[in-house]
Formats: C-alpha cells, sequence, structure tokens
C-alpha cells in the first residue's frame, strides 16, 4: 500500500484558483477541520457541498474531487493522530509573518464556519474547556495585527499557532466522544 504525499498548502491554494471558490487555502483547509472536528460527515456527500463553497467552475475535473476527498483523509486522519500530528494547513515558515498571520486568522473564521456546518448535538455537550476554545478561536478570526518586533511578533504566532492546533484536536476529540456516547456513527 502506497501512503499518498501530504496535500500541501500551495496544492490547495491551486485548486482554489482553478475552482475559483472566492476563499483561500487556509480558510478551506480550516473550514473542513472544523467541520470534521464538529461531528460533519463526508459520506454521501462532496467536501464542496458539505462546505457549502460554490466555486465559478461547474464542473469540477476528477483529479480536482480526487485531491479534495484527499484532503478530507488527511483531515480526518490527522485530528484523529494519538501522537498529535495534526497541523493546520498554513504558509510555509519562510513566508512572510504577515502573511502566515492572516492565514491563521483565515484558517480560524473557516473553522468557525466548518464546525458550525457541522451542526451535531454534541455541540451543545461541549465542555467548558471546549466551549472557551470555541471563544478563544473566534477572538483569533476577528484579529488584526501590528507588528513591532519581529522576534517577538514571530514567537506569539507560534504560540497562537500551536494554541489553533491543540484546540482543534481537543473539540474534535470531544465532539467524536459525543457522538460515541450517543450512538451516532458517521
Amino acid at each position: 500500500m502506497t501512503i499518498a504525499e501530504p496535500v500541501g498548502h500551495d496544492e490547495i491554494d491551486a485548486l482554489v484558483v482553478r475552482l475559483r471558490l472566492g476563499t483561500d487555502a487556509s480558510e478551506l483547509h480550516g473550514s473542513l477541520c472544523g467541520y470534521i472536528a464538529g461531528g460533519g460527515s463526508l459520506r454521501g456527500t462532496s467536501v464542496l457541498a458539505a462546505l457549502q463553497l460554490d466555486g465559478e467552475v461547474t464542473d469540477v475535473a476528477p483529479n480536482d474531487i480526487a485531491l479534495l476527498d484527499r484532503l478530507a483523509r488527511q483531515c480526518e486522519s490527522e485530528l484523529a493522530d494519538p501522537e498529535l500530528g495534526f497541523e493546520p494547513l498554513l504558509p510555509e515558515d519562510d513566508r512572510p509573518l504577515a502573511e502566515r498571520a492572516e492565514a491563521t486568522v483565515e484558517w480560524c473564521r473557516g473553522f468557525l464556519g466548518g464546525f458550525g456546518l457541522a451542526g451535531t448535538s454534541a455541540h451543545a455537550n461541549l465542555s467548558d474547556e471546549a466551549q472557551e476554545v470555541l471563544r478563544d478561536l473566534g477572538v483569533i478570526a476577528a484579529s488584526s495585527f501590528d507588528f513591532d518586533n519581529q522576534e517577538e511578533d514571530e514567537d506569539a504566532l507560534i504560540e497562537v499557532h500551536e494554541f489553533v492546533r491543540i484546540g482543534a484536536m481537543l473539540l474534535h476529540a470531544e465532539c467524536a466522544a459525543h457522538d460515541s456516547s450517543s450512538g451516532t456513527v458517521h
């Protein structure tokens, strides 16, 4: 069995441009992760339909559908990774700080939107910690940044990134636990 190469930010960015989705790669990944973390199921529906994304391209090529499906499997696998290997799909570290910060904001916006689209009953039973994570993701999603000290700003972005990474996994684990205890199968 061959393990597929992980889908990268640049691949998704090119897909977004091809399909003219009106979003960016980080927001698309955030939306998909939020949807999955919130208990949304992709069985029987396409990624674009589940996330309610309509691009200007009406006839999506099979290779683009395959890429989205591969991204969905990657998200599912990484969010459930017992080794905590999940990473938000953001521009590489060699990209400008402002670009990476804005992508983090976009990822959080997408995550919250996708989480809401999942609409499972698990959301009503979230722990106080999980509800606080959602509130904090909302604060990040509404943020704009001023950059004064490159080193301090880089350190701050690393901390925000780590919070987002762990928060997404916590929300996924909690919603999955609620779904399995309620007998819901996805």
